[in-house]
């Protein structure tokens, strides 16, 4: 397997040019968002094959989301490319100071399998708008979309600007990075991958970007609005069949409230996905074997109060609940990614903490409450990612607020412009007068000690 020609013909583009103006770049994202827009059936037919999304969903968490997107890049991206002004001090006046945004050069972009298109695309596009050449490496595990995606790369990119590599990750990762350095490494997907793609690119002094996952906990204090907490669980929980990297992993709800709360949570499970006449529209199936068994195997743990049957032939968990269960449960040490939801009682704030930092920095945080004080206490008393008050999930789709973890969960973020400065050199320049040239910042600087406080001070 052997990819440097393609990876050769890459750089020789990124160093005549090929990406830096912005009319360039403007042109090969609008061209994108044609594509995209042209393969919309395309894509929801090749996303309901591989996962059993519906259109709606797809349009929600996928092509809508990356279309989002891609229009606020394109709208904002000739002020994004402007060098950034900013203060210069003293002893180097008079100059002026800025911060110059430069392409890094040949990145690649890897993505996992639960939102094929969104965890691909999304950082594509701030990678072609920082003006980089681009290595793309989807998911094996979707071979529907990832069809879909190459015909949308291949219709808006020529193979110098964008090289779309299909194939084992195991195999085809080494291969791209055997014979050739990257200038950025950006990937997507489990820890304990993400760790050897670090890694991998240390030996190079390659940057990288890791979007990682973790036990994501959902705090419910006894004064939350328990119909609200319960309904934005669910939402956020079992989209997707639970494989979403944000979605609340496990609760902890106050005692005092244990039972309304997992009350309301089936009402709403049951309103949501498990109404006959809508025959399991919205719910989707397992990516593969590995995968369900695995979480099959999360059933045995704890007491089931609601869901807990499967079909391996259709590869589906029906949404569940667990409770009576021991922080040494393997469900409660190891990262879900599915449809199955602990739910724990705690009675103090400390008691909750501790259990919280079994899996410290976790890439997202939730707390519903109605106290505003109370929420700031648990939103500086947990470190994460990101978090969300009185809500889960959805603090990913406001492209203004960077998205990433910390620790095990992550290194780095992007979305809207944080996706366009990740993949940018932030280049200092500072730019000095002549007609003013004082004789104090040079030699001899004896008896100076005193000035030079001053001015640094």
């Amino acid at each position: 397997m052997e990819f440097d020609d393609q990876l050769k013909e890459l750089r020789e583009n990124f160093k005549a040019g090929g990406l830096k103006t912005y009319e360039q770049r403007k042109k090969l994202l609008k061209a994108f968002l044609a594509s995209l827009q042209a393969h919309e059936e395309a894509i929801y037919t090749a996303l309901e094959t591989d996962l059993k999304k519906s259109p709606e969903e797809t349009w929600l968490t996928e092509n809508g989301f990356v279309q989002t997107e891609l229009k606020l890049t394109i709208k904002q991206l000739k002020k994004w490319m402007k060098p950034e002004k900013v203060c210069t001090n003293l002893i180097n006046l008079p100059g002026s100071s800025r911060i110059y945004h430069e392409p890094k050069g040949v990145v690649l972009i890897i993505s996992p399998w639960n939102y094929p298109l969104n965890l691909l695309f999304t950082p594509f596009i701030g990678a072609i708008a920082a003006g980089n050449t681009v290595v793309l490496k989807p998911s094996e595990y979707t071979p529907a979309i990832s069809a879909v995606m190459k015909k949308i790369i291949s219709e808006s990119f020529a193979k110098n600007e964008v090289l779309y590599v299909e194939g084992e990750g195991a195999e085809v990762i080494p291969a791209l990075m055997k014979n050739f350095r990257f200038d950025h490494i950006f990937y997507t997907g489990s820890t304990a991958v993400g760790k050897k793609i670090y890694e991998a690119a240390a030996k190079q002094l390659i940057p990288v970007t890791l979007e990682l996952g973790g036990k994501s906990p959902c705090v419910v204090e006894k004064d939350a609005d328990l119909d609200v907490a319960a309904k934005r669980i669910v939402f956020a929980k079992f989209t997707n069949s639970g494989q979403t990297c944000v979605a609340p992993d496990y609760i902890l709800v106050h005692n005092d409230v244990h039972r309304q709360l997992t009350d309301a949570l089936q009402k709403y499970i049951k309103a949501f996905f498990l109404q006959p006449e809508a025959n399991g529209y919205d719910y989707g199936k397992i990516i593969n074997k590995e995968q369900f068994d695995r979480l099959v195997g999360y059933l045995g743990d704890g007491t089931i109060i609601f869901g807990g049957m499967y079909d391996k032939e259709k590869m589906q968990i029906q949404p569940t609940i667990i409770e009576d269960l021991s922080l040494e449960d393997s469900i409660m040490q190891e990262e879900i990614f599915g449809p199955i939801l602990p739910v724990l009682s705690f009675t103090n704030t400390n008691g909750a903490i501790n259990i919280i930092n079994r899996n410290p920095d976790p890439l997202a945080f939730y707390i519903f409450t109605k106290d505003d004080e109370n929420a700031d206490l648990w939103i500086n008393a947990v470190p994460s990612g990101g978090a969300c008050v009185n809500n889960a999930s959805v603090h990913l789709i406001n492209p203004k607020l960077p998205f990433g973890g910390r620790g095990n969960s992550g290194i780095g973020s992007y979305h809207g412009r944080k996706s366009f400065t990740t993949f940018s050199h932030q280049k200092s320049v500072l730019k000095s007068s002549t007609w003013f040239d004082p004789k104090l910042k040079y030699p001899p600087y004896k008896g100076k000690l005193s000035m030079f406080k001053k001015v640094t001070g």
